[in-house]
């Protein structure tokens, strides 16, 4: 094509957007920009977790759960049955366990580590590895976990004892094979969920740096809560970064009903594949919710069981499981095991359990 055409054709072109622009009012304008700019975004964060998902494709699917005995017993099962049946049953090799400061050292200047002592025998038994949660603030309400002793001290009394506490800890655990990594205070910046008042950086800082002097060769791992969008790139930066995923809860503030997060699996993997561009630092699911979110005027140890499967039921856990795979992500920790074996051995529904045993088995 002479190119004279090509010139005439470009400013033909040029004069229709012109045109098209000119022959549209400011908010129309303003609706079509932000629409551009959103499906730009929109495209971007896609990518980027579809990047994430083929780089990582050929890596082994970890999967876990978390088990806290407290909980176990608040739910009417046995600890040790429950774990147990976990390792034998379900066929579990992978654990996130607590170490709760409030039940550890319930007297000043006295630990007792029985209770962890006997978890971490069992997993060593049974060839399992353990992340093992450390710090003021760990899994479960109400997240921060203090002995009756520190509660309402100022923090010049509680947090000196606290990395006491921490130090004792890691000493005591830090030759034991069995442990893969500590995760560091449990979303530790979640303002919005538990009674933790205390968010000093300072803080987490001054204690990431306490765990890697006292054991430099594990894995240490931070988590941040589930649907942020933001990066975090503050100090400090572990080892690896963790990210709750929950999808079906009741909401008691706005819609006064069970809500599902409209977010699609590969948001996460977008989160997962951004902070891996931006540090070099990889993100595991360390809470997939696999247990129910009831409305407050129910307790889950004896709710009806139709109320409860409005949450969670059987083929939502068998849906989770799958989308705990698509965001890419290849080491993922359930939340609500002792639930499902509470529902199972006290309330005669094995259902919940059945479907973990198959995927457990299965992966």
């Amino acid at each position: 094509m002479p190119k004279k055409h090509k010139l005439a054709k470009l400013s033909s072109a040029g004069t229709s957007v012109k045109s098209f622009w000119a022959d549209h009012g400011l908010w129309r304008k303003i609706w079509i920009s932000v629409s551009l700019f959103l499906l730009i975004i929109y495209s971007g964060m896609y990518g980027i977790a579809k990047w994430y998902t083929f780089k990582h494709r050929h890596e082994p699917l970890k999967m876990g759960v978390t088990f806290v005995p407290d909980y176990a017993r608040y739910l009417g099962v046995k600890p040790k049955a429950t774990m147990q049946a976990m390792i034998d049953d379900l066929g579990v090799k992978q654990f996130r366990l607590v170490s709760y400061w409030e039940d550890i050292e319930e007297t000043p200047g006295k630990y007792d580590f029985s209770e962890l002592d006997w978890q971490l025998a069992k997993a060593k038994a049974a060839g399992a590895k353990v992340s093992l949660a450390i710090g003021l603030r760990q899994p479960r309400w109400p997240e921060r976990h203090p002995p009756t002793w520190a509660v309402n001290k100022p923090k010049s009394f509680w947090y000196p004892r606290l990395k006491k506490f921490m130090t004792a800890t890691i000493n005591r655990y830090k030759d034991n094979p069995i442990i893969e990594s500590y995760q560091l205070e449990n979303e530790y910046f979640n303002k919005v969920f538990g009674e933790c008042k205390d968010f000093d950086r300072d803080r987490l800082v001054d204690e990431f740096n306490l765990v890697k002097r006292l054991d430099p060769s594990r894995k240490l791992i931070i988590s941040r809560s589930n649907n942020g969008i933001g990066i975090p790139i503050g100090q400090p930066t572990p080892d690896e970064y963790a990210v709750s995923v929950y999808k079906r809860v009741w909401d008691k503030n706005v819609t006064k009903r069970y809500y599902e997060y409209p977010f699609p699996s590969w948001f996460y993997g977008f989160l997962a594949g951004a902070q891996e561009i931006a540090q070099g630092k990889n993100m595991i699911i360390h809470e997939l919710q696999a247990e129910a979110w009831p409305r407050d005027i129910y307790d889950i140890r004896n709710a009806p069981v139709e109320e409860l499967y409005k949450s969670l039921s059987p083929e939502r856990l068998k849906g989770r499981f799958e989308y705990g795979k698509a965001t890419g992500m290849k080491s993922m920790d359930l939340w609500g095991a002792e639930w499902w074996y509470q529902m199972k051995v006290i309330r005669g529904q094995p259902e919940l359990w059945d479907v973990a045993r198959e995927e457990f088995r299965g992966n």
